[in-house]
């Protein structure tokens, strides 16, 4: 990741010069005439709320898309074969990072991911007029520099940041429900462990790991503690991240 690091960090230097149209050029353009669209991607770990915001927004009439749903459909001849649906489903085919076949699914995975993405960087490309809020995966700091700086020209990103608490929820979460996570290396396990036990030992350090990533992709952060307020609607969590880059679209 150090390359998209040095973009990343090239590309916070051109705005503070002024070029913010290189970077936000589907939120900052100068358009006339029309509205601009309404573009946000949301990254972060799984259980962060990305899923939960998404829905808001999609509720409130902003057209909406869950890579999670992508990468499903493109693995769906795979899923059935094993008899499994679902996100739920996807998890449990890619099974326990210690299992013998999860290094090739998480690959399969990843490159599901991959092609998800482009798919929807390509339409938002050929439509600049088009809104939408891209739930994304935890994983999508994989998907290779090119795609993350397609997404961060295309879309404003905002990571939801889970506090040192918040993070042990996120741990008992995945080992209650599991969701697809790729691990990279990450799963160590030490003689005489149990999976559960190496899972709640190693995750924070993946959390560690992603969240350098998650915060130099972004161009914003908002703490998902600060979203925990039941009378927060749509409309508010649009403010909010206008409220940190001067603009929610």
């Amino acid at each position: 990741m150090h390359g998209f690091f040095c973009a990343a960090a090239a590309l916070r230097i051109l705005l503070c010069r002024g070029y913010h149209a290189m970077v936000f050029n589907s939120i900052m353009s100068v358009e006339t005439n029309r509205e601009k669209p309404l573009r946000v991607a949301l990254i972060g770990m799984s259980g962060s709320g990305k899923t939960f915001w998404t829905k808001k927004l999609a509720a409130s009439g902003v057209p909406a898309v869950s890579c999670d749903d992508g990468i499903e459909q493109k693995l769906a001849a795979r899923l059935a074969a094993g008899g499994y649906a679902g996100i739920n489903g996807v998890a449990a085919w890619m099974g326990w990072p210690d299992s013998a076949t999860y290094a090739e699914r998480e690959a399969d995975y990843l490159a599901e991911e991959i092609h998800t993405l482009d798919e929807i960087l390509t339409e938002l490309e050929k439509q600049p007029e088009k809104s939408l809020v891209l739930d994304t995966t935890g994983s999508v700091i994989y998907a290779g520099n090119n795609l993350l700086m397609r997404l961060r020209r295309q879309m404003t990103v905002v990571h939801l940041a889970a506090s040192a608490e918040e993070q042990l929820l996120l741990i008992e979460r995945y080992l209650n429900d599991p969701k697809p996570v790729l691990w990279r290396g990450a799963f160590q396990s030490k003689a005489g462990e149990k999976a559960r036990e190496t899972v709640a030992r190693c995750y924070p350090a993946l959390i560690a790991g992603r969240r350098q990533s998650y915060e130099a992709l972004a161009h914003c952060t908002l703490q998902v503690g600060e979203l925990r307020d039941g009378s927060l609607d749509a409309g508010a969590f649009l403010k909010m991240i206008q409220g940190k880059t001067g603009s929610a679209r």
